[in-house]
């Protein structure tokens, strides 16, 4: 018998409400614009430090809650000075609770957590939501015993964490070197020997190198409208699509009309770079000025140029152009003037077929490492339920 058994022997539980046992306390709302210099997270309501101060509003083990917007109600354990901006702490009694495990039994309720969210614009979630949130505590009449089987907890909790952290870097770190290592593959099969090959402009090979517009009015339904947003890797996602009119579409819009075959090119921001071919099943569709139309002549493989945009030379071209700027971005003479090299047809083909086997290959053991790696999430929080669901529970 483990001595969590042990402790569990027999035991009684007290559901106390939170605002009982814990201080609920907002932040003091700080912008980029007013911090000062230094490396105290600020903790606003992201899912990581929105940014970092020279000051601090709390100090040693924290939780925290965040305040506002898309991720309003995510909690976080700090144990360092943080400040608390758009968000708000919770400060157990700790004659009562154990932080640790205040932050553990807390996890178990995110899903509840996020439910509270209130606010048509910007969703927010504030301490009184919390207040009435039920923690059982295990030996109410014996704080020391009480506050024993809560550390045992935390400490069966910490090395299931540990290990479960250490399993998902190890396959993160496999899906890199998978990742790497069709990169790799790639560029082996792009290197021409100098003289044997012909170069020509990406200018040279299309039929059509232009750009969308943003329209003024979106539709609830109607022609499909791709964004770089409407992207997952390197695949078009039809449930990301916003929509516009048919008469936007074939007159305001009528330059970007998309056909099948069209590669979209990401030529501004963080995404530059990234490219997805139009499928048959997606349109009708039209596009914005953050995406390039490249549509290619008829004795031109449509994935081999795919890839090769995808490949290093792409990635230096886009360097070139922007080693001084913040937001970087490719105009369309540019993105024209880009050198391809252009073996035979049957060449084409034949480094497509190789890498559609290596990427298949390579898309099987992402799907096995992605897979593995919720299975673990999932023991993990199957665990933690288990050690967190005292007999007496109650539903919040």
């Amino acid at each position: 018998m483990s001595k969590l058994d042990e402790l569990l022997q027999g035991v009684k539980v007290e559901w106390l409400p939170l605002k009982e046992i814990a201080e609920l306390q907002r932040g003091k709302t700080i912008t980029a614009k007013n911090k000062t210099e230094g490396n105290i997270p600020v903790i606003s309501g992201g899912q990581k430090p929105a940014y970092y101060n020279g000051e601090f509003n709390r100090t040693d083990e924290t939780i925290t809650i965040a305040g506002s917007g898309a991720y309003a109600g995510y909690i976080s354990y700090w144990n360092e000075p943080i400040f608390v901006s758009d968000a708000f702490s919770i400060k157990p009694d700790l004659s009562i609770l154990n932080i640790k495990y205040a932050y553990y039994f807390l996890l178990t309720k995110q899903e509840w957590i996020y439910s509270l969210k209130k606010g048509a614009g910007i969703p927010h979630v504030y301490p009184k939501d919390l207040e009435k949130l039920q923690i059982p505590i295990p030996c109410p009449d014996n704080p020391e015993k009480s506050l024993e089987i809560q550390q045992e907890i935390v400490r069966v909790l910490d090395e299931l964490t540990t290990l479960t952290n250490q399993l998902t870097t190890e396959l993160e770190t496999e899906r890199q070197n998978r990742k790497k290592q069709f990169e790799f593959f790639r560029e082996q099969l792009f290197r021409f020997e100098e003289g044997n090959i012909e170069f020509k402009t990406l200018g040279d090979i299309t039929k059509l190198i232009t750009k969308g517009t943003t329209p003024k009015i979106f539709s609830s339904n109607g022609i499909n409208f791709i964004k770089i947003e409407s992207f997952n890797k390197n695949k078009i996602i039809p449930n990301k699509f916003m929509f516009i009119s048919k008469e936007i579409h074939e007159k305001e819009l009528k330059r970007s009309i998309l056909k099948s075959e069209d590669i979209l090119f990401a030529i501004a921001g963080a995404t530059i770079g990234k490219c997805a071919i139009v499928s048959e099943d997606i349109l009708p569709a039209n596009t914005n000025q953050a995406l390039a139309i490249i549509r290619l002549n008829e004795n031109i493989n449509v994935k081999y140029i795919f890839n090769f945009l995808q490949s290093l030379e792409m990635k230096k071209y886009i360097e070139k152009f922007n080693k001084t700027s913040a937001q970087p971005n490719l105009n369309l003479k540019q993105i024209s003037d880009f050198k391809i090299p252009i073996p035979s047809l049957e060449e084409q083909e034949r480094i497509v077929k190789l890498l559609d086997q290596f990427d298949a290959t390579h898309t099987a053991i992402e799907e096995e490492i992605t897979k593995e790696i919720k299975l673990r999430t999932q023991q993990y929080e199957y665990y933690r339920e288990k050690l967190l669901s005292f007999p007496s529970l109650r539903t919040t």
